[in-house]
């Protein structure tokens, strides 16, 4: 053998690089098994125990009454999964409620833990406003279940996971494209769950007005900006080619039957009319067969890939932003996380700066705001103060006017008692001396007899 530099290499020496790290004692010592790895049965191994664990998938049918969800559940898993006879039409419009129901299904040795999910009551209110909110709710629910069990210190091996993978949505055959309802249903839902939109009842309309009616279907989404789930394309070049005439089928009109009949041998499903007989297996009455083998024969682990590695990696996101069940905005997830994480923090960041100017000026009014009551409240007490002080030196005045009035009084009255003694004791003709006569009288006498024995 020829190396790429022209030099020879010897088979022995090759040989030897490959029993070197291959090669054990005993049985591996033959020639076959030096040039044998073992990684190629890598495949048989991952097989292997996918069959030992089985597979889970959650399905969800999401519609109005009357448009045969369980009877097309039944019919896309060949098994009696819900019986049309248990269904009972509600007398009374109802707000949607969810009910969920687990079976096992096993084929060919593989096992399919499928959790199927129901929505009764959808569309049929009279006001169906937010009419979808307990729907997100459940899908939201089963994320954050999932979430908390990932995130747990102690947690199992292998966790098991019910998220919703697949929401069927099932449409009316009007033949006039969607409803409100519909439009404003899907756009809460595909941000959060994989969405394939259906024509329930396929067999109520011409082929024409199908054709017709699926390009307006298809014009509705694509003007309102609804993400239904896009089938990958497959690389094998001669099952794109198989396969790519069934996506041009989108959206899928199907009819659905639980009545069997056997045609050469072989059991068939039909819905039987005075007009005729309608096949659900034949792709040329509807697409019931585009459908299966498009969703349960090519892409159900891309639908599982598809809700963990998107619908639930945005739900992580907003969990870890401290934003759990706020629902991003249209395209938010198909951006890089991290790019967006970084323009969050900008805006964050910006939002925060201007509320910190808000609170400032906020601030910096009420405190203006204070000291003009303040001001004005200092403004009103000086008045009172000086009115107050006025008001004393007026009482001052007042009472000094009252008391000097008092003193004058008091003189008079004490003259006038004093003369009516007076006057009292001439009237009885006793000599009366005047207040102080007496001391008079007798200091006059001593004077008196002073000068004669000076005399003498």
């Amino acid at each position: 053998m020829r190396s790429g530099d022209g030099s020879v290499l010897s088979s022995l020496d090759m040989t030897s690089r490959t029993t070197m790290s291959v090669r054990t004692e005993g049985s591996r010592s033959q020639a076959k098994d030096t040039h044998y790895v073992g990684f190629a049965n890598f495949p048989n191994q991952v097989f292997r125990r996918a069959i030992k664990n089985g597979f889970e998938f959650t399905l969800m049918v999401v519609g109005q009454s009357g448009l045969g969800k369980s009877t097309f559940v039944n019919t896309l898993f060949l098994a009696e999964i819900n019986d049309p006879k248990e269904i009972e039409i509600p007398k009374v419009v109802s707000t949607t409620s969810i009910e969920q129901k687990d079976v096992k299904l096993v084929e060919n040795g593989t096992t399919l833990r499928l959790s199927l999910v129901d929505t009764p009551g959808f569309g049929d209110a009279i006001d169906n406003n937010k009419c979808w909110e307990p729907i997100v709710q459940f899908i939201e629910k089963r994320y954050s279940d999932y979430f908390t069990e990932e995130t747990k210190i102690e947690r199992k091996e292998r966790v098991t996971d019910h998220c919703v993978h697949l929401c069927f949505y099932f449409i009316a055959p009007s033949g006039h494209g969607l409803k409100q309802l519909d439009i404003e249903c899907m756009k809460k839902l595909h941000e959060h769950v994989n969405i394939i939109p259906l024509i329930a009842k396929a067999d109520c309309l011409t082929k024409e007005e199908l054709v017709r009616f699926k390009a307006q279907i298809q014009k509705d989404i694509d003007a309102n900006g609804i993400k239904v789930y896009k089938f990958p394309e497959s690389e094998d070049e001669d099952e794109r080619k198989q396969l790519e005439p069934l996506r041009k089928r989108v959206p899928f009109a199907v009819v659905g039957s639980n009545h069997l009949k056997e045609v050469g041998g072989k059991k068939m499903r039909y819905r039987e009319y005075a007009w005729g007989v309608v096949e659900v297996d034949n792709l040329n009455h509807n697409d019931f067969n585009a459908l299966r083998d498009m969703v349960i024969r090519t892409n159900l682990v891309d639908l599982i890939e598809v809700t963990r590695n998107v619908h639930y990696e945005n739900f992580r996101f907003r969990q870890m932003q401290g934003k759990g069940g706020v629902v991003q905005k249209s395209g938010s997830g198909d951006r890089d996380p991290f790019t967006q994480m970084e323009e969050d923090h900008h805006r964050r960041e910006k939002e925060f700066m201007a509320k910190q100017r808000e609170m400032d000026k906020l601030f910096e009014d009420k405190v203006a705001d204070r000291n003009k009551r303040f001001a004005e409240r200092g403004a009103r007490l000086d008045g009172r103060d000086e009115e107050l002080k006025r008001n004393i030196e007026e009482r001052k005045g007042e009472i000094d006017r009252l008391m000097n009035e008092s003193d004058g009084s008091s003189t008079a009255s004490r003259v006038s008692r004093a003369n009516s003694k007076l006057s009292l004791h001439n009237e009885n003709g006793v000599k009366l001396s005047p207040p102080g006569g007496e001391k008079t009288h007798s200091k006059v006498k001593k004077t008196a007899l002073g000068i004669f024995t000076r005399n003498s």
